[in-house]
């Protein structure tokens, strides 16, 4: 039987497919961890009015936040969604943002962008589109988009100043990022580190909060602050406000 590399023995490529794999799985209630009710609970206690959705849109959540209910969307604004997943921060901003306003989902596992798709079918919702893509190399036009959000996914991007720097790219002058997101209050032991599963789990690609907030400033972003944060350990699940230059 071969053996499992561990992480720091991958390459970019090689992470970003266990990421993949593990989150296919999660598009498939079957192959997950948890049970439709038990996601559907916990986005509850997240803040997420759900109870309307039907239980696909809701079956795959894995957030760590509720990114949308911060943000303050406007009718007609323009957002993109970093890691969008089945879609339920997608829709939850498309009905914000209005018939005038469009959501932009983004997501590599193929299988999400496939069960998002047949969501929107579902609610009959048609301000929004889901792309596949890298958030690393996002398939969205510079200086496109009002504002940006994100669910406990970019601690799982290999590469997250290149993640910031395309937020930054395709946000229009003056625009805003808002994300929910694990960062740590102290360094992982190397063995957690070092896990696929912890990885893939949101905690092993994980980096220091002061760290993870001076990667946004480097990317030339302004007034980076944390808006609210629950600490659980040495992990703490964040909510960050940016804004782009106008």
């Amino acid at each position: 039987m071969t053996e499992t590399k561990r992480i720091t023995e991958m390459n970019d490529e090689e992470i970003k497919e266990e990421v993949r794999k593990t989150y296919a799985k999660v598009a498939q209630p079957t192959g997950s961890c948890c049970g439709p009710s038990t996601r559907s609970n916990y986005a509850k206690t997240l803040g997420y009015s759900v109870d309307d959705l039907p239980e696909s849109v809701t079956e795959s959540f894995a957030g760590c936040g509720n990114p949308t209910a911060l943000a303050s969307l406007k009718e007609g604004e323009i957002v993109l969604d970093l890691g969008s997943g089945a879609g339920l921060d997608v829709f939850m901003a498309a009905h914000q943002v209005g018939k005038t306003g469009h959501v932009i989902g983004v997501d590599m596992t193929p299988a999400m962008i496939e069960k998002a798709k047949e969501n929107a079918e579902k609610l009959g919702v048609t301000n929004v589109e889901f792309r596949f893509g890298d958030i690393e190399e996002l398939p969205v036009e510079n200086d496109s988009v009002d504002v940006i959000i994100s669910n406990c996914v970019i601690n799982l991007a290999p590469d997250k100043s290149k993640v910031f720097r395309e937020a930054f790219r395709v946000l229009r002058p003056g625009g805003r990022m808002l994300v929910s997101d694990i960062v740590l209050e102290a360094s992982l032991p190397q063995e957690t580190r070092d896990e696929v599963a912890s990885y893939t789990g949101c905690l092993g690609g994980a980096i220091l909060k002061e760290e993870y907030l001076q990667k946004i400033r480097d990317a030339g972003f302004t007034d980076v602050h944390i808006v609210s944060e629950a600490a659980f350990n040495i992990a703490t699940s964040a909510k960050i406000e940016a804004f782009k230059p106008k």
